[in-house]
């Protein structure tokens, strides 16, 4: 775990604050939300804090806002301080094994984090201890059953690593498998959405097609998001 931690140290050292809070992930959480007014919410993986200060502007009573990473905690902290935002806190965290209460949660979200941990099964389930009964978890992840899977499988057969903005820990997530893991950590599966069609291209970014987008190809879109409901 120290390698990892370690690496994600130098990873994030050298990225700015998403201020923005805009990534694609963002959005489809963004979408589905509704109201946070009063709520105790979980951000885990929040890196460099800007969705963090996005949620903690919509009104919920109190944020923790949570990454493996100091150096991320420590950008995001600086960015609720610059933007007055009391009612979010931040901490050094290990999603496989957070240091919170069962059902200490009213929504907990996870943004593209589950599969650069060591066992994303395990931080589903982890996910799911801290959320109160009726509480939502709004879980996104890379999902590779497009083109991007194909360029992935790709990669590997021809021995040059993939990775997913050079993160060092990179699990292949697909949206069934990812829907699975919420199943098995004894959640409801309320919703799920994508968003994200690209050509692989060689030498360059690969190419979106935002109209695949709008036929709701949610099961082959690169961006994939799970909403879930704890049992009362």
């Amino acid at each position: 775990m120290s390698g990892i931690r370690d690496a994600y140290e130098a990873w994030h050292e050298g990225l700015e604050a998403d201020v923005n809070a805009d990534a694609p992930w963002h959005l489809l959480v963004r979408k589905h939300l509704g109201s946070l007014a009063g709520a105790r919410l979980l951000e885990i993986g929040c890196g460099r804090g800007g969705f963090a200060a996005w949620l903690a502007a919509q009104g919920a009573g109190d944020i923790v806002a949570a990454d493996i990473s100091e150096v991320a905690v420590r950008k995001a902290a600086a960015l609720a301080r610059e933007r007055r935002l009391p009612n979010a806190r931040f901490a050094v965290a290990d999603l496989c094994a957070l240091g919170c209460a069962a059902g200490a949660f009213d929504v907990v979200i996870s943004c593209e984090t589950i599969e650069h941990v060591s066992d994303p099964a395990r931080a589903v389930a982890e996910l799911a201890r801290v959320l109160r009964p009726g509480g939502r978890l709004y879980l996104t992840t890379p999902n590779y059953l497009g083109l991007m899977g194909i360029y992935r499988i790709y990669r590997t057969l021809t021995r040059r690593p993939y990775t997913e903005v050079g993160q060092p820990v990179n699990h292949v997530t697909l949206l069934p498998r990812t829907c699975a893991w919420v199943h098995h950590a004894r959640l409801k599966v309320v919703l799920t959405d994508g968003a994200g069609h690209y050509m692989p291209w060689p030498r360059r970014r690969p190419i979106p097609f935002p109209k695949l987008d709008r036929h709701a190809l949610r099961w082959t879109a690169l961006h994939s998001l799970v909403v879930a409901e704890k049992p009362r």
